[in-house]
């Protein structure tokens, strides 16, 4: 069974692609006037390593209702990094301005964050754990909306699995 319900990878566009790959010219094109066929050779080599580097750096954004069974709780990953949602607080769908803000004049640099300058907007999702020393996690999403709503989704799974009866243990 497949718990996952909210997946998106942050691939890069197409123009972010073309912008790698105009890099990777202008590397050959320093070598260029030293040794013609080195040029040539540094630029293919360039755009293709800048070009595979971005697609394959792509982070991952998950929502994972978890498997009780397996003793599994919902969880949130970004990147690499996850979280059970039962750490979790309220979350705040951003949009490209306050996406903007909240990665500049607003941002706490204890904060974790997961963003590509490709995707510009996402959630703020507050983090109620006292150990944890981030005050929230800032995740990047081309589906903002639809991330929030499936937070909400994991965070009642896991609500609900903490006050199932009879008890599990």
């Amino acid at each position: 069974m497949d718990t996952v319900i909210f997946r998106e990878r942050l691939r890069p566009r197409a123009t972010n692609i073309a912008l790698g790959v105009t890099a990777g010219l202008v590397a050959g094109a320093v070598v260029w006037p030293f040794h013609e066929v080195a040029g040539y050779l540094v630029a293919a080599v360039a755009a293709l390593a800048i070009s595979v580097a971005l697609w394959v750096s792509s982070p991952v954004v998950l929502v994972d209702l978890g498997d009780a069974e397996l003793g599994e709780t919902p969880s949130l990953h970004a990147g690499p990094a996850h979280i059970g949602v039962e750490h979790l607080g309220g979350v705040e769908v951003l949009d490209v301005d306050g996406m903007r803000a909240a990665m500049g004049p607003g941002a706490d640099a204890r904060a974790y964050v997961c963003q590509r300058p490709w995707v510009r907007q996402g959630v703020r999702v507050a983090v109620v754990d006292p150990r944890d020393p981030a005050p929230y996690w800032l995740v990047a999403s081309r589906r903002p909306s639809e991330l929030a709503a499936a937070l909400h989704r994991a965070g009642q799974a896991a609500h609900s699995e903490q006050t199932s009866w009879p008890p599990s243990s």
